[in-house]
This record gives C-alpha cells, sequence and structure tokens, in this order.
C-alpha cells in the first residue's frame, strides 16, 4: 500500500517554508496547523513560552520526515483530552 497520505506540500503558500530549514524539497505541510499544540509541554516539540503563549516556531516535528507517525502515536492523548472537555 502507498504511503503517499503521509507528505503534501503546497509550495505555493504564501508562508512556504514556515519555519526555516536547510532542505525545502522534504518540508511537509500535511500538518500546516500542529494537532499537538493542545498537548502543551507533552507534545514532544520544541516550543517555548513567550507571554503565557506556546511559541512552536522552532520545532520542526510536524514538518519532517516521519512527521505522521509520529502525530498520529500521539493522537490518542488529543483525543483522551478532547473528550475529557466534551464531558465538562
Amino acid at each position: 500500500m502507498s504511503e503517499n497520505f503521509k507528505f503534501h506540500q503546497n509550495s505555493k503558500c504564501e508562508y512556504f517554508p514556515c519555519h526555516k530549514v536547510k532542505d525545502e524539497k522534504d518540508f511537509n505541510c500535511l500538518f500546516c496547523f500542529c494537532p499537538l499544540y493542545m498537548l502543551k509541554d507533552q507534545c514532544g516539540g520544541n516550543f517555548k513560552y513567550t507571554n503565557g503563549v506556546k511559541d512552536c516556531s522552532d520545532c520542526l516535528i510536524p514538518h519532517g520526515k516521519g512527521a505522521y507517525d509520529y502525530v498520529m502515536s500521539k493522537m490518542k492523548e488529543v483525543i483522551r483530552i478532547g473528550s475529557q472537555r466534551d464531558e465538562e
């Protein structure tokens, strides 16, 4: 089975690439907005807090090789947190 669904690049986007990278050809735009943002300090990415706001501008996890598999490995936690919010 093909795994083409794990990579998408929109080089015509006005923000492409949205992070500084050495080689744009492998830049993955599939997770343009990282679904792990809500995990706060448990996302595993390279982030910092600036005035209480999570700043992910130095993180390439959702944009690199293996991004799909990494994000999917964290989705149970995202779903769990989302389910808790529905119960409130």
